[in-house]
């Protein structure tokens, strides 16, 4: 045979982490000085390495080479048993290419990771937690969720008590736990749990019994602490305002009440005996009516009493003076758009033959703009605001501000850079909104 290779093992055994190595003999048979490439073929391949991988021969010669395995300890490197292969090629007659094979067995190793979420909860009654585990081992196995308290406070249920998680599969599973009674009055109670989590082997594929068949070998059990919080139905501080509340119902019924009752009556006893004091008196006569205070008629205003009109102002009784009865309600709005730097006046003219009085402005900055703002009512300037210290802005007045026929309410903006309005752009002028409301009545005749 012109080429010949023989593993050194036929059967090789190999822990995951570990290293495990065999040798390889490669024999040129030919007449010709050969060189071969040595290639590892199979399952194996990931973690099989040839030193050296390429030999060369002289005819009638041999060489041994080493065949190094070392699998990851990873859930990707499965227990059981794999072929491994070693193509040996001859570079210059790769017709006579050969493939020695040995059988390779992958020792299961079992590692679990397991977690309880949340740790802690709260409530009344009851709470449900959120229990989950990894299988990070590389063979097959049944996990089991065993909750438990010391005592007998605590009453769990678990939706699914066993999971079978293939390798590098997660599982979870949800655990309910509940008191056996409420807590009415009184602080939290803390009640302390654990959760064992343990992972029981496969036989042949097989799940080895019950979970409680067989104790989990070391590495495989994990103990997952948990706390439910219990909170009482009504907290302390209700229990203590309800008696504050009963402490009050009763000094009220027992002092208060009887006092002021006490002090009614004697105040009508002295009524009554004042006015059957009082000869000829008609009944009632010995209450003074309120309104008859400062000597004169009671609940009417003395002649000339009233506001007064000031100038271009408001106020009644004078020129332009308004014909009583004879109003309605009405409002105006001033739209002033300004440039960037300039001044620009908007204003509204009382009609021919009507007195505007004016109870209430409403100046609207909705975009924020800078500047300088002035409202006048005929000649009588009534505010000078800057505008970047409001947004919206309302003036009002008991006493109507009255402007007589063909004069003018005007707003005056001096724009120093406009604002940004809710769009979130910003505005390219100035933009400024005063709604001007009261009573247009007609225009007293003679004025």
């Amino acid at each position: 045979m012109p080429t010949s290779a023989e593993l050194g093992l036929p059967a090789l055994t190999v822990a995951p982490g570990g290293v495990a190595t065999t040798t390889l003999t490669v024999r040129n048979d030919t007449d010709i000085v050969e060189a071969y490439s040595l290639e590892v073929v199979g399952d194996c391949a990931p973690w099989t390495t040839v030193e050296p991988a390429r030999v060369s021969l002289y005819p009638g010669t041999s060489e041994t080479v080493t065949v190094r395995l070392a699998p990851p300890r990873s859930p990707e490197v499965r227990a059981g048993e794999f072929p491994l292969g070693i193509r040996v090629l001859p570079a210059e007659r790769p017709e006579l290419v050969t493939v020695p094979e040995t059988t390779v067995t992958v020792t299961p190793f079992h590692e679990l990771r397991a977690a309880l979420a949340p740790r802690r909860r709260r409530g009344w009654l009851r709470a449900r937690y959120r229990a989950s585990a990894r299988n990070l081992g590389n063979a097959a196995g049944t996990v089991t969720f065993t909750p438990g308290q010391t005592g007998e406070d605590l009453r769990f249920r678990v939706t699914a008590g066993r999971l079978r998680l293939e390798p590098g599969e997660s599982g979870e599973v949800r655990v309910q736990a509940r008191t056996r009674k409420l807590i009415w009055f009184g602080k939290p109670v803390t009640w302390p749990f654990e959760v064992a989590v343990g992972q029981d082997e496969d036989i042949d594929g097989r799940t080895a019994g019950k979970p409680g068949d067989r104790p989990p070998t070391a590495g495989q059990r994990h103990v997952l602490d948990g706390e439910f919080v219990q909170l009482p139905i009504f907290p302390r501080w209700l229990l203590a305002l309800l008696a504050a509340l009963i402490a009050l119902l009763l000094a009220w019924f027992a002092l208060v009440r009887p006092a002021v009752q006490s002090s009614a009556k004697q105040a009508a006893e002295q009524a009554v005996a004042q006015q059957s004091a009082t000869p000829g008196a008609p009944p009632g006569a010995g209450a003074a009516s309120p309104r008859s205070s400062g000597g004169g008629t009671g609940g009417q205003a003395r002649p000339g009493s009233g506001p007064q009109n000031n100038g271009g102002g408001g106020g009644n009784g004078g020129p332009g003076s308004a014909v009583p009865g004879t109003g309605q309600q009405s409002s105006a709005t001033i739209d002033v758009q300004t440039a960037s730097g300039a001044s620009t006046v908007g204003s509204y003219q009382v009609p021919q033959g009507k007195v505007f009085g004016i109870t209430d402005i409403v100046i609207a900055n909705f975009q924020g703009d800078q500047g300088l703002l002035t409202i006048k009512f005929g000649d009588q300037t009534i505010t000078t605001i800057a505008l970047e210290t409001f947004r919206n802005q309302d003036y009002h007045w008991v006493t109507p501000i009255e402007v007589p026929e063909n004069q003018t309410v005007t707003a005056n903006v001096t724009c120093q850079q406009p604002g940004t309005p809710a769009s979130g752009k910003q505005a390219s002028s100035c933009h400024e909104l005063l709604n001007v409301s009261g009573e247009l009545s007609d225009l007293e005749p003679g004025n």
